[in-house]
Order: C-alpha cells, then structure tokens, then sequence
C-alpha cells in the first residue's frame, strides 16, 4: 500500500510531468511560428515522453493501491526572443525537473519504501538523458550564433527525432 505523503507528492509529480507536456507543446508552436519545423518536430517529441511519464506515475500509484488526484495546469509561456531562449527554458525546466525527481527519491528513502525508490531510479536515469540533450542543443545553438545557415542546418537535424530512417 502506497502511503499518502508518497502519494500526495507522486500526484504532484504526475503535474509536473503535464505541465512539462504543456510548456514543449508551447515550444512547438512557437517553433511552428518561425517555421522552424525541426525544432517544432523536435519538441513535440518531447511532448509526447512528459505525457509518457505522467503516466508511468498514474500507473504506479494504481499498481500501490494509491488513488490519482489530477491538479490544475498554468497555461506556459508562448514566445520567446530567439531559438536559443526557448532551449536555455527547456534545460533550466529539465533541471527544475531532476530537482523534483531527487526530492521523491529522498523521500522514498525517508518512508523506507523500497518499490517507490527502484520507481523512481528510471527517471533518475531518465533526468541524466533530458539534461543532456537540452545541454548539447543550447550549446550548438550558442555556436551557431547568428549563422541562418548553421540554425537552418540544426533544424534539419532536430526534425529527425522519432523519425525512423
């Protein structure tokens, strides 16, 4: 059985994940904006795991016999002033995210829930991978500097996520 202060925080993770859905969805709309279809392609990809992991902790909290409370999403923000500022959010919201992971996964410690601990080591895993993926594009971007032609070369790439070859 799932205690309820594992509980209470696991429902507000289940937020955050949501949320994070709802701010690349923005992202990519921005991109859609500045037809940079790449980029935009990129972000809902990464739409598409924040919704995915929301549900890994809808799933465990079921599986703990725990009930899922949904809470109100902030609508995010929808402009930003380059490309770069859009990436530099989403690596300083992935931070914000570990954040949150590390804070549960004390907490499962704190509460000597073992099955809540080897849950939650997946997103550590997982956080490692998210940072580093935003890192690599702020810092190509950064490179990139104001070359149209390097920032419409990166979008080329970026549109490749989830794409099969």
């Amino acid at each position: 059985m799932l205690n309820k202060r594992i509980q209470d925080e696991l429902n507000k993770q289940i937020n955050e994940e949501l949320a994070s859905a709802y701010i690349y969805l923005s992202m990519a709309a921005y991109f859609e904006s500045k037809n940079l279809k790449g980029m935009a392609n990129w972000m809902r990809v990464q739409t598409k795991e924040e919704r995915d992991h929301a549900m890994k902790f809808f799933e465990f909290i079921h599986e703990r016999g725990g009930r899922v409370q949904l809470a109100d999403i902030s609508a995010p923000k929808t402009d930003w002033k380059s490309p770069l500022a859009a990436f530099e959010d989403a690596h300083k919201h992935e931070i914000h995210i570990t954040g949150r992971i590390n804070g549960l996964l004390e907490l499962a410690r704190k509460e000597k829930d073992s099955a809540a601990e080897i849950f939650l080591h997946w997103f550590v895993t997982e956080q490692v991978e998210e940072e580093a993926n935003a890192t690599e594009i702020v810092e190509k971007l950064k490179m990139i500097g104001d070359s149209s032609g390097g920032l419409l070369y990166l979008d080329k790439e970026l549109g490749k996520r989830g794409k099969k070859d």
